[in-house]
């Protein structure tokens, strides 16, 4: 196995049909990023103008990835796509993100990889959901959420690791070689039911590796995250309660309103 190349970074963004979103999302990682890094991008079958966008860009990697017929969406893309990217990276770090998260701070990766601490040991630096509502409405939900207090109470033999910590895939850096040497993958645990990256991060821990994990307020101060909003604008392929549409779309309106926001959608020079 190759050495990878010390202090750089390869980010990885998910495109699937998010056009708006993957353009602010490159264009937010060109505009604030100092850390040495290249920018690739798995496009999972879009087959629409998000694609033919993405292949006017000089100053990304792109790698198309063919759905096959009878593979799952969702989940199961975000993994298989994340682990063409792994295969393709040959740096120190490598940073998962998806097409609807955007970097809001000058310096973000510079920053955030600060937080190995040039401790060999330490294999991931991430956090969990990084809400964008109110702490009292996300504490009042947890306090009321009696289907996933019953999940916990009533689980079946095994399946305790559904509802255990881990850092999210929505924004997440690695070590390459760790994870390599470990022989892991992003789809592990779908026959448990676990999203992508899920056991992959529970095995960091469980063969001895350090973590950090932020909490979303210190990540927050990076990174913006709309939730659901690949779901919420392909409502046809995933399909979602009418009042979490309603919700995503009044919450995706109040991001791109931002004026930090609307200065990097209307800098068409960020593409070149």
């Amino acid at each position: 196995m190759a050495d990878v190349l010390k202090a750089k970074a390869t980010i990885c963004v998910i495109n699937y049909k998010t056009l708006d979103f993957t353009r602010l999302c490159l264009r937010s990682i060109r505009k604030f990023t100092r850390y040495p890094c290249e920018v690739i991008v798995v496009d999972n079958d879009s087959q629409d103008e998000s694609l033919e966008y993405l292949k006017r860009l000089s100053w990304i990697r792109l790698i198309e990835r063919r759905h096959k017929a009878g593979e799952p969406r969702g989940s199961y893309d975000e993994g298989a796509a994340l682990d063409l990217g792994l295969q393709s990276c040959n740096t120190e770090f490598y940073v998962s993100m998806h097409s609807d998260t955007f970097v809001q701070k000058d310096n973000w990766l510079t920053e955030l990889i600060s937080c190995f601490r040039n401790d060999e040991n330490i294999a991931c630096v991430g956090s969990d959901k990084i809400e964008l509502t109110p702490k009292w409405r996300i504490l009042l939900k947890k306090a009321t959420d009696f289907k996933s207090f019953k999940r916990k109470i009533l689980q079946k033999p095994g399946s305790i690791s559904r509802f255990r910590y881990h850092n999210r895939t929505i924004w997440c850096i690695y070590r390459t070689d760790v994870v390599r040497r470990e022989n892991l993958s992003f789809l592990m645990g779908r026959d448990q039911g676990l999203t992508a990256g899920q056991k992959l991060y529970f095995e960091l821990l469980d063969r001895g590796h350090k973590t950090v994990e932020l909490p979303a307020s210190i990540m927050g101060r990076y990174i913006i995250h709309l939730a659901h909003a690949t779901q919420t604008v392909n409502p046809q392929e995933f399909p979602l309660q009418k009042r979490t549409i309603k919700k995503c779309n009044r919450i995706i309106d109040k991001i791109l309103s931002l004026e930090i926001i609307q200065s990097i959608l209307t800098d068409n020079s960020l593409d070149s």
